[in-house]
Parts: structure tokens; sequence; C-alpha cells
């Protein structure tokens, strides 16, 4: 009987390497780690100051990391905060769990809010 773990199914492998090249960018793993760390949500203007780049260029990296749901996004008047999406963090394997024959989370997709 063989007990390796199956191999990863083709949408999910599509799915997790769209996320790995969204965070191979290392503007965006700062931010990714500012936000998860401080478990708060921030604006544009206090994760410009914290990773120390442009706010045009902070922008841009928001955008993306929102597009797959990395990041919520929560409009307050003029301004909108970020915030870590709780579900990537449950559902996102680590390279070293894919790559090591490590199950996948069963979920690959992080959910909507």
């Amino acid at each position: 009987m063989n007990n390796d773990p199956p191999i990863l199914d083709r949408a999910a492998a599509v799915e997790y390497a769209t996320w790995f090249k969204t965070l191979a960018d290392p503007t965006r793993v700062q931010i990714v780690s500012l936000l998860a760390r401080g478990r708060t949500a921030m604006n544009v203007r206090e994760i410009t100051a914290a990773v120390g780049v442009g706010q045009s260029t902070v922008s841009a990296h928001l955008k993306v990391l929102a597009a797959v749901r990395f990041l919520l996004a929560d409009p307050h008047g003029a301004a909108t905060y970020y915030r870590i999406n709780p579900a990537c963090v449950d559902c996102f394997p680590t390279a070293a769990d894919l790559v090591m024959s490590r199950p996948a989370p069963a979920q690959p997709a992080p959910a909507r809010d």
C-alpha cells in the first residue's frame, strides 16, 4: 500500500504558483509581514513609512496583494486600510511543505471576506 501523499492537482498547483509569484517581490513580502505581525489594519501612509519606499510603489504592491486576497482593503472615508486576510494564514502552504511532500492545505483558495 502506497502511503505517499497524492500529487498536487493542477488547479491547486496553478493557484499556489500565483501566490508564490505574488510574493516574489521583497517589498510585497515586507508588506505582508508587516501586516501579519502587527495584526492591525494600516493605511498607505503608515505602510509607506514602515517599509521605506514611495507611496506610489506601496499602492501598486497593495493592489497586487489584494487581488490575490492576501490583503483585505477596508475603505474608511478618504483612506483605505489594509489588513492581512486571516484565511490566507490558514491555507497558504510553505514552499518547504510542497517541496518536501508534506500535505498541502485542503482548500487552496483564500476565503473571501
